[in-house]
């Protein structure tokens, strides 16, 4: 099992950031709000995800700093939840300022268990449209 969170895994393509907000679905689970799109170019590739903490919520830039590492970090450790298949995602925090990581963790399996239920809901609709 690979544990690493390599560049190719992070979305920063301004492109495709634009594309996940315009066209991607979402849904909110304390204390994340999570936007996801299923593309059909990327099927197959590693999926790519973004971390945002809002500014309004924490002031200090080391504070959001230190949120992201928390959420990349629980991300990290449970990205095998999602199956692989080209999924763009923002996780955007909307939570309280001092959640620890063992608060953080459980939040971000369940994020990832229900996100993995939605694609797969998606995709049998999908195939039995076709």
């Amino acid at each position: 099992m690979n544990f690493k969170l390599p560049k190719s895994e992070r979305l920063n393509a301004e492109k495709l950031i634009k594309e996940l907000f315009n066209e991607g679905s979402s849904f909110f689970l304390y204390p994340f709000k999570v936007l996801f799109l299923n593309k059909k170019e990327l099927d197959g590739q590693t999926n790519q995800v973004m971390f945002s903490v809002s500014k309004k919520k924490i002031k200090k830039a080391s504070g959001r700093n230190f949120i992201k590492r928390r959420m990349r970090e629980a991300y990290r450790l449970n990205k095998s939840i999602l199956s692989s298949n080209g999924i763009l995602l923002g996780l955007i925090f909307v939570g309280n300022p001092e959640m620890s990581f063992s608060e953080i963790e459980p939040k971000m399996k369940l994020a990832l268990e229900k996100l993995q239920k939605e694609i797969s809901q998606n995709h049998s609709e999908h195939d039995s449209k076709i």
